[in-house]
């Protein structure tokens, strides 16, 4: 590792830092999705029991006890209980636009490592047969291979360290945003049930 580090120029310095930055942003963001992931159903179900007693309080702590987005749509639904369901529709809906936006947090960010990733690579592949040309022009016919073995080094160790980087963080992008649509999908459906559930129990007022 040493090797590779003092043979691949500054630029390898540059795909470290972008690695570490991916896998920074994938820890974050698979832990995020990991709390925002609830058995909406079972959630729903427990909300849903409350609510027919006419406890909208236990309800609404339920929902304050239970982390991610589900949740808050479903509190959301219950506090405008009582401004008919068109109202409550409009408040999920709301809800659901401010909450899409910090799933998706920082997925750009790692998209972009993924595609800057191998251009780095190129550059520096670019700067190692820069070196190889002008060490070839300063030696003339005399030129020996260890003189140019720096500049191959350098050229190999880079392209194969911006592709190394690009390939997780593609499939870590890809991850994180079917385990986003999940949740997303859940939230939808979550919507329609509380939304139902809450005009049914006829905007009762809390115990």
């Amino acid at each position: 590792m040493p090797t590779l580090l003092v043979n691949g120029g500054p630029v390898i310095w540059l795909i470290l830092l972008a690695a570490a930055v991916a896998l920074a942003v994938f820890i974050e963001r698979v832990l995020y999705c990991h709390r925002a992931q609830i058995n909406s159903t079972e959630f729903l179900n427990g909300v849903r029991t409350v609510l027919k007693r006419d406890n909208v309080v236990e309800a609404i702590s339920i929902c304050d006890a239970t982390p991610g987005p589900v949740a808050r749509l479903v509190k959301t639904a219950i506090l405008n209980r009582d401004h008919g369901r068109e109202r409550v529709r409009e408040a999920v809906e709301e809800a659901g636009l401010v909450e899409v936006p910090l799933l998706e947090e920082k997925l750009n960010l790692l998209a972009t490592i993924a595609q800057i990733a191998p251009l780095l690579g190129l550059l520096g592949t670019v700067i190692g047969f820069m070196e190889i040309f002008s060490r070839l022009q300063e030696a003339g016919l005399y030129a020996h291979v260890e003189t140019l073995a720096q500049g191959i080094w350098r050229a190999l160790i880079c392209a194969a360290s911006g592709i190394a980087v690009a390939i997780p963080t593609h499939a870590g992008y890809n991850y994180l945003v079917s385990r986003i649509n999940k949740i997303v999908l859940d939230m939808e459906r979550a919507a329609g049930e509380i939304v139902n559930i809450v005009t049914e129990n006829g905007g009762a007022g809390p115990k």
